[in-house]
């Protein structure tokens, strides 16, 4: 699959690169211990400054998605699906990412995924396919 893939800053390399080792790294409060995404120095909730990436499991489930039918741009394959997946280590802890390894028809609101990563140049795009 082509991809366009994102600048890397100072805020979202640890996102971008965990996967690396394997690892989804996601935003981490010090001061309210509340992750959140996307990656910025600053808290959305307390507005601290006390932020750095820490792992998280990868597991979680998928709250909405998408099936996509239009070929968006050259080489990829559809249909595919975009979801938004909720991590399990907070309610609320979202980010919009693609369900693959499974037919698109089978994806369902609640569905449990893990995390696996695609790697592209120096980064490595958290995808999720469904957890046994």
């Amino acid at each position: 699959m082509s991809r366009k893939l994102p600048a890397l800053t100072d805020d979202n390399r640890a996102f971008w690169q965990g996967g690396e080792q394997g690892r989804l790294l996601i935003h981490h409060c010090q001061r309210c211990a509340r992750f959140f995404h996307p990656p910025s120095p600053m808290c959305p909730r307390c507005t601290s400054f006390d932020v750095a990436a820490r792992p998280v499991c990868g597991k979680g489930s998928v709250a909405s998605f998408t099936i996509n039918h239009q070929q968006w741009t050259p080489g990829l394959e559809v249909p595919f699906v975009v979801a938004i997946v909720e991590l399990i280590e907070q309610p609320g802890l979202r980010f919009v990412s693609n369900i693959v390894g499974c037919d698109p028809q089978s994806v369902a609101i609640g569905m449990r995924v893990k995390v696996i990563f695609e790697h592209h140049e120096d980064v490595w795009i958290p995808l999720f396919e469904k957890d046994q």
